[in-house]
């Protein structure tokens, strides 16, 4: 049975059209505390605990390990209580509570809500690829286009 070829819709926008749409989407004028994130960041670190088989016990030693500084059990339930609002996570310790967790959750909404986009590492690379694969047939494409031109110019 032969390959059925999949058609590709050259009129999708691509990943870099849509972040340069949203870009330009950015509204200009800023309401009073739209930045302020306390909450949504404090339920991102319960879903992400809610997710991670370990327990906040070993989420807090995990993190102790890779900081080189205690963390412990209180310090996390301190970070996700709503009653504790005076309690924060620092923002230096998120990158070894997504390690610990195996969310990226809680950096990824910091990340959005300032206007920028975070892709794992793969995926960065997988998008820049795709950027040059869409630069190649855009030059291709002109090329074909000068090419006809020259014959028509020819004939």
């Amino acid at each position: 049975m032969p390959k059925r070829k999949t058609k590709i819709d050259t009129r999708q926008m691509s990943l870099f059209d849509v972040l340069k749409q949203v870009a330009e989407s950015q509204p200009t004028q800023t309401r009073e505390g739209e930045m302020d994130i306390a909450n949504s960041l404090r339920v991102a670190l319960i879903e992400a605990i809610k997710t991670c088989p370990l327990s906040r016990h070993q989420i807090a030693g995990e993190m102790s390990h890779l900081l080189g500084v205690e963390v412990t059990k209180t310090t996390i339930d301190a970070w996700t209580a709503e009653s504790k609002d005076r309690h924060r996570v620092p923002a230096e310790y998120l990158p070894a509570f997504c390690r610990a967790t195996g969310s990226s959750e809680p950096i990824r909404l910091l990340v959005e809500r300032g206007g920028m986009f975070a892709m794992p590492g793969p995926e960065a690379l997988r998008a820049e690829i795709q950027k040059y694969d869409e630069q190649e047939r855009k030059a291709r494409a002109e090329k074909r286009k000068r090419l006809k031109y020259l014959e028509d110019m020819e004939s």
